[in-house]
């Protein structure tokens, strides 16, 4: 065919091996036409795709002529790129880590004989220490669930929807760090992990989902069930394989790992035809990880003369302060350390909820849409913004011309894709946060910051924390939303793992429950996918239930509104058949709360879709208990499910007492008004000046 028909194009993803050829097609051909030809092509290049993929990861260990330029100037480089001779270094160190080694005490149970690919992909699982995954059978994934009856070691927790598995593996993955497994049948079975892929990716989630698919003589036959998962998912992934030999099993599973886990971590699909699944082979576990050129491009350490620049900032800087988000979750310690040093304020993001604790005197909460008046007056006010594992996100920086427009910007972050795309810093360090706080603790050893020398700076923050503290109305004939999670924060000592689905009750979370150490809180962030709240719960429970992970036993709180509870609300079954420790805190205002609360501030109280309870009869009106709908005190009894409803103030605490003492799930159902607004709140694209401290639903108009 010609090429103005066909148009193929080899390309680098960012993570070290080849994207598979792009097919590009002229409008002009038919649909029919389309699908056909398509089909057969896809077939054709994901063979050729393989063979790609070895050359270039083949020559990827070369250094080309311009790095060797660079290698002999490396005083040219930039202050936060490796030099020439550290590119090469890198090199090195990664060829010399290809080969695969077998984890300790690991014993193939086949020893040398033949088994399925399916048992492949299961004993890759167990040499990858993933003992939890989340799984949904089908047509072309069967083979690797009867694989896992087979395993002493890897355990499955049947969700009852893809989505709920892939959610529940989020929930895994935040809450404890490490990789959140999750497999699914081919076709509807794939799609339905999407959203979940995409959730994980804007979040920096690492995650390895197993999709089946069909046979490899059947792709691009548009055969039943047939979806082409490695193209749909390939902008919403770190990276996606699709497997054609089951001797690429081994290093492709251990690949997906290491890419999930490594740099900035992210989903890793992997696409496993059924006939692959089928075939006997002895799998070869030497083989080495074919990513060197992805290896090489992960950030060093970073250098002490970049460290020094941060250093230098703090002893010229006299209103610092500290924004930290999600990259900082693993150097909580180091965070803590650091702050004790410097004496500096810590504004947080949604996702760096924990990193630094809500206790201390110096933590100025969330920032941002729905962050404090304190700690956006902080970043408002700063002379030198420490941004630590932050990517500057709308919702924080509203209108970002106005976004600490009077600070200078030291920027760390393991991505440099980050550093200056949306705001410019003039201190970059492209690192791993924990080395580089690490390395900024041990110059501040070296080289002090005067005691005392931001006590002024502190007070003036304080002053404004005293004048515009966080606060709720105090009514004693509704349950206030903001007191009710206040409660359930001292009835549990702040020591549950709190998960959200998304809507007005995760920014409540996000500000009234305590959140003192890290991975304790697990919502949905970047992409906002309501329906997250339970499945991730779920997930931190299958994680956190103090059996043979080492991790002892915690109570998981889903804090849920109404309307995101009933998108996954199917997962009720999963957590009482496991007996899993889930207590479902449901924020029933019959509406979608968020959305109405934007109605009433911005579109004169018009309801436009967002009322979910009966049409005739709305609760709120008629107070009577039979017109709340739906009924999610009977749902639950329908899963087995201990449940209660509460609709006045002295009724909550006793409610909250009784749910945590209960073992195993429990839902209580939560009655709130829904014209509570979340406050403050920065309007979408404004900026500290708009902030908004005051009002609700009840007034007429804005």
């Amino acid at each position: 065919m010609s090429a103005n028909v066909w148009q193929q194009s080899h390309c680098m993803n960012g993570e070290g091996r080849s994207c598979r050829p792009a097919v590009q097609l002229p409008r002009a051909l038919s649909q029919t036409s389309r699908q056909g030809r398509c089909g057969r092509r896809r077939r054709a290049e994901a063979i050729r795709a393989q063979r790609h993929d070895s050359r270039v990861e083949a020559a990827s260990t070369k250094l080309t002529e311009s790095e060797i330029k660079e290698a002999q100037a490396p005083e040219q480089y930039d202050d936060w790129t490796a030099t020439g001779y550290q590119l090469e270094e890198a090199r090195q160190a990664a060829k010399a880590s290809m080969d695969s080694q077998s984890p300790e005490e690991w014993v193939d149970r086949f020893g040398d004989e033949p088994r399925k690919g399916a048992d492949i992909v299961v004993q890759c699982l167990e040499r990858e220490g993933a003992h939890r995954v989340f799984a949904y059978p089908g047509g072309c994934s069967m083979e690797i669930h009867q694989a896992l009856t087979r395993s002493n070691l890897v355990k499955n927790t049947l969700c009852r929807h893809e989505q709920g598995e892939i959610f529940a593996a989020e929930g895994y993955a935040k809450t404890t760090g490490d990789v959140g497994v999750c497999i699914a049948t081919s076709g509807p079975g794939a799609t339905n992990l999407v959203t979940g892929l995409a959730d994980a990716l804007l979040d920096s989630v690492p995650m390895v989902a197993i999709t089946g698919q069909v046979p490899r003589k059947l792709i691009g036959t548009d055969a039943f069930q047939e979806t082409p998962i490695v193209e749909v998912t390939r902008q919403i992934t770190k990276h996606n394989y699709l497997v054609m030999d089951i001797a690429d099993l081994p290093r492709v599973i251990k690949e997906a790992f290491y890419l999930a886990r490594t740099g900035r971590p992210g989903p890793v699909l992997v696409d496993v035809p059924k006939d692959i699944q089928q075939q006997l082979a002895v799998p070869d576990w030497s083989i080495p990880m074919a990513i060197s050129g992805y290896m090489s491009r992960l950030p060093q350490p970073p250098q002490e003369r970049e460290l020094k620049k941060v250093v230098d900032a703090l002893h010229g800087a006299r209103k610092p302060v500290l924004y930290v988000g999600g990259g900082c979750l693993d150097s909580s310690k180091e965070l803590r350390e650091f702050v004790a040093k410097t004496g500096i304020p810590v504004a947080s993001t949604l996702m760096g909820l924990g990193a630094f604790p809500d206790s201390d005197a110096l933590a100025l909460q969330m920032l941002g849409m729905h962050g404090t008046v304190f700690a956006n007056f902080a970043v408002d006010e700063a002379d030198l913004l420490l941004a630590f594992g932050v990517r500057f996100d709308d919702r924080v920086t509203g209108k970002l011309e106005t976004f600490a427009s009077k600070a200078r910007v030291v920027h760390i972050d393991i991505d440099p894709a980050e550093i200056s795309k949306n705001k410019e810093a003039h201190v970059m360090v492209c690192s791993d946060t924990r080395p580089a706080i690490q390395g900024i603790n041990k110059l501040l050893e070296q080289y002090p910051v005067p005691e005392g020398q931001y006590s002024t700076w502190v007070e003036s923050i304080n002053e404004v924390r005293e004048k515009f503290p966080m606060w709720y109305p105090e009514k004693d004939d509704v349950i206030i939303p903001q007191w009710a999670i206040q409660t359930l924060c001292e009835e549990t000592k702040g020591d549950a793992i709190i998960t959200t689905g998304v809507g007005q009750h995760q920014m409540w979370a996000a500000q009234w429950y305590q959140y003192n150490e890290p991975r304790r809180w697990a919502s949905s962030g970047g992409l906002g996918s309501m329906g997250f709240g339970l499945p991730s719960a779920l997930g931190a429970a299958v994680a956190w239930d103090g059996t043979d992970s080492g991790r002892p036993k915690k109570v998981v709180i889903d804090i849920d509104g109404d309307g995101s509870f009933l998108m996954n609300c199917q997962e009720l079954a999963t957590i009482f058949i496991e007996k899993l420790d889930v207590k479902c805190f449901i924020m029933n205002n019959q509406h979608l709360g968020m959305v109405v609360q934007w109605e009433d501030r911005f579109y004169k109280k018009n309801r436009a879709h967002t009322y979910l309870g009966h049409r005739d009869a709305e609760w709120h009106l008629t107070n009577e208990t039979k017109d709340i709908y739906p009924d999610f005190v009977k749902m639950a009894d329908s899963f087995s499910v201990p449940a209660k409803r509460v609709l006045r103030p002295e009724e909550l605490r006793p409610a909250i007492r009784e749910m945590l003492d209960t073992p195993g799930p429990y839902l209580l159902d939560v009655m709130v008004p829904h014209i509570e607004h979340v406050l403050p709140m920065i309007p979408g694209g404004g900026s500290y000046k708009d902030i908004i401290t005051t009002g609700d639903g009840s007034i007429e108009h804005y």
